[in-house]
């Protein structure tokens, strides 16, 4: 009966999914406004890359604070070899991120024999460190960065001037990409072992799971994925230095999406990006332009009321709402 229900709720998901990137598909079709449009693409990008930091922060508990790595990795990977070796950004984005999931398996060595916040700590101190080597690497543009020089709109070089919309459907494919492959691994081995580490690690390695290679597994997929955003983030904004693709607050804006909708949950990552980023983005252009950081308490506020109130994130309200329902 369980194996039944929870095949049902699998379907429902698919087909949800389906219905959402349809709608999401025909949105420009009523949003014209330019600005919406950036919100919009900057929304789904983060939904992926939530999405994406949830396979390792969510699924399998190991909490990252260093995200913004591989999303600069991916980022510089694409830039470099466009402007330097003139390679298509399609291979840019495929060569970050496998470049970003060998880096995820050699840092992963060591750090994965960490505990806990020991953890948290050595993905922040490393990610400070790759910072600072690019803010000083004169061969990748050091603190100037990369000008990425947009000659004409094309889909081969994946660049465009007269519009978003190229954009922003890259934006959707990648958001329901990362969302796809994390619905196929929740209910693989992969997922149980992940759910089993993040519960009680001693406990799944007593019943066969071999937990540092699932942990391994899990931080390469979720670099691989996020540094396809970065990769993305790169090309729509045409210019990337340290500070604008992997500073600590890219960190923090990978995966506060999944703590706000709900961390380990499949549809956490989506909810958490549809509400954090469009208040970023607006409390930014309303009222943080005056340099007091206003938008950084706002969404930061809205952070600590739902950790308050709701621990299990805003998914936790559908949820808490489907049991009462299913008791009447």
């Amino acid at each position: 009966m369980h194996d039944v229900t929870h095949a049902k709720q699998r379907r429902r998901d698919l087909t949800m999914a389906a219905v959402f990137v349809a709608l999401a598909a025909c949105a420009p079709l009523f949003v014209k406004d330019v600005y919406a449009q950036n919100i919009m693409v900057l929304t789904l990008m983060y939904a992926g890359l939530s999405q994406s930091w949830n396979i390792l922060g969510g699924y399998c508990g190991q909490i990252s604070l260093g995200h913004a790595l591989y999303f600069g990795l991916g980022a510089y990977v694409t830039a470099i070899l466009l402007t330097k070796f003139d390679v298509l950004p399609w291979f840019g984005m495929l060569t970050g991120g496998l470049i970003s999931a060998l880096i995820a398996l050699a840092l992963g060595y060591p750090t994965f024999r960490l505990g806990g916040h020991y953890f948290a700590i050595a993905t922040i101190v490393i990610a400070e460190i790759a910072f600072l080597l690019f803010l000083n690497w004169d061969w990748a543009g050091a603190a100037l960065g990369i000008d990425i020089m947009v000659r004409e709109d094309s889909w081969a070089k994946f660049q465009f001037t007269r519009s978003k919309l190229p954009y922003f459907y890259f934006a959707l494919f990648f958001a329901a990409l990362a969302w796809l492959v994390t619905w196929w691994l929740e209910n693989s081995k992969w997922g149980y072992w992940w759910r089993a580490v993040k519960d009680n690690p001693d406990a799944a390695e007593s019943l066969g799971v071999v937990v540092f290679k699932s942990k391994m597994g899990a931080g390469a997929i979720s670099a691989f994925l996020t540094a396809i955003g970065g990769a993305f983030y790169a090309m729509f904004v045409s210019y990337i230095d340290p500070d604008a693709v992997m500073s600590f607050q890219f960190s923090l804006l990978i995966a506060l999406p999944a703590v706000l909708g709900g961390i380990g949950t499949l549809w956490g990552p989506v909810l958490g990006a549809a509400v954090l980023i469009p208040v970023t983005e607006l409390t930014r252009s309303f009222i943080g332009g005056s340099g007091r950081g206003v938008d950084l308490i706002v969404y930061g506020t809205l952070i600590v009321i739902v950790s308050l109130t709701r621990p299990d994130g805003l998914l936790g309200l559908f949820s808490r709402r489907r049991k009462k329902e299913a008791v009447r």
